[in-house]
């Protein structure tokens, strides 16, 4: 068994990008234009708020954030907040939120004040668009389209990108573990369709882990911040469609939406072959006029527990028996000086672990979360092979147990939500006290 701090801990690896499920069957100009954190005595304010529904004012959960025409973003979390660190000389700026089915709100930042909350309300579009639809052929034809034009759509330099990236593990309703990165990724050109050359350097992390001792089971993440390679589907053919496999799913309408201001065919979709590893079903969101892939819902079939259990289980010690209950993902990219980027990558996991000969069996989610909080475009930097995140490293024990409140500075995060600093903060006083 895996020792982990100080106590003897169960150990089950799970492979974040393991529903990757198609693996199992075929293994310019910088948009970068501020640093991407700065000392605190260089001018970096902070702006804050929190984004709601105009009608019904529901707080909104993974609003994009961004500056217009700059490379520099975030999301809201799961209660609707933001934040978003900016030089003193960016008061001239405009921020735009972007949200599937709503249109774009834009604030002027000289209208914001450092330091204090703002409520951005953002109106749901109506797009009785039927037309459009019908207009844009067959589904699959649209997938199709989308396919043909990668090189068109997405970028066609080497880039490199600043994310941040945070994964949680919780038995039950409580949290057990939080860790949190910065990572750059390096990315080859999109007309490639090649993950092989593209590599993830960590360069800023930490972790909470429980020191209760009921918590017997350690779940561990495999891959962490590589999520961002593994889980770009439109940069890693063997994620999710190529001109192969595009076969295996029936496509349909389901309507027009808008998104980041402009008309999106919603393309759902469902396996139609029976293969001997789970497949996937949801949604895609396609530019109905350039045809890019701008959004991609969906999860995994987990009806067959042995075919869902291969996808996404690593490895886990004998005697214990695991039945997964969701596998879930949001990839999302966003639009910027012509292209599209990666945005922001979501996944969920719950399954249930008990051990045979013993009368308990415990309930686990574990979601990882990465947001691209800056581009830089045709950059002359690449990370070494030495250097690189290794796909099959767990996260968690690579990062320091060290958690401090100031740790992120001027970074660009995913804010905490609510739930998740009272969390913190009881673990905070778990280790404490056993320290």
């Amino acid at each position: 068994m895996k020792r982990c701090c100080n106590l003897d801990f169960l150990y089950v690896a799970i492979c974040l990008f393991a529903a990757l499920f198609l693996c199992q069957a075929v293994q310019g100009q910088s948009i970068l234009t501020t640093p991407q954190y700065a000392d605190n005595t260089s001018g970096i304010v902070e702006m804050r708020g929190i984004v709601k529904d105009y009608d019904t004012h529901r707080k909104l959960e993974n609003v994009t954030v961004t500056i217009c025409g700059r490379g520099v973003a975030t999301v809201t979390n799961a209660d609707g907040v933001f934040s978003l660190k900016l030089s003193a000389d960016d008061a001239h700026l405009v921020l735009e939120f972007s949200h599937v089915g709503y249109a774009n709100a834009r604030v002027n930042l000289q209208d914001m004040t450092a330091g204090k909350d703002i409520v951005v309300m953002m109106k749901p579009s109506l797009t009785i668009l039927k037309d459009v639809a019908v207009y844009g052929g067959d589904a699959r034809d649209i997938i199709e389209e989308a396919l043909d034009k990668i090189a068109d759509n997405y970028s066609p330099t080497t880039d490199m990108m600043s994310v941040f990236y945070r994964e949680t593990i919780r038995k039950g309703r409580r949290f057990v573990g939080v860790s949190e990165a910065f990572a750059d990724v390096y990315k080859t050109p999109y007309s490639r369709r090649s993950i092989n050359a593209d590599r993830v350097h960590v360069t800023r992390g930490r972790r909470l882990v429980s020191q209760r001792a009921a918590d017997t089971l350690a779940v561990k993440i495999e891959g962490g911040p590589y999520l961002a390679v593994n889980l770009d589907v439109i940069k890693n053919a063997d994620a999710l469609i190529d001109r192969e496999t595009v076969s295996w799913f029936d496509y349909r309408h389901d309507g027009v939406v808008m998104l980041d201001d402009r008309l999106h065919f919603s393309i759902a979709f469902s396996p139609r072959v029976i293969m001997p590893f789970a497949l996937p079903s949801g949604v895609m969101f396609v530019d109905c006029r350039t045809y890019a892939l701008t959004r991609l819902e969906m999860s995994l079939d987990v009806a067959d527990r042995d075919k869902a259990t291969a996808a996404v289980l690593h490895k886990k010690p004998a005697g214990l028996r695991f039945r997964p209950k969701e596998v879930s993902f949001v990839v999302a990219y966003r639009q910027l000086g012509g292209r599209t980027y990666i945005n922001y990558l979501k996944n969920t996991m719950r399954f249930r672990c008990d051990l045979k000969r013993r009368f308990f069996s415990s309930d686990f989610t574990t979601v990882a979360e990465m947001v691209v909080v800056e581009i830089e475009n045709n950059t002359p930097r690449t990370i070494s092979r030495a250097d690189a995140f290794g796909s099959r490293q767990v996260f968690s024990d690579a990062m320091k147990e060290y958690w401090d409140e100031d740790y992120w500075r001027d970074y660009n995060i995913i804010e905490p939500t609510e739930s998740l600093e009272k969390a913190v903060g009881k673990l905070k006083r778990k280790v404490l006290s056993v320290k």
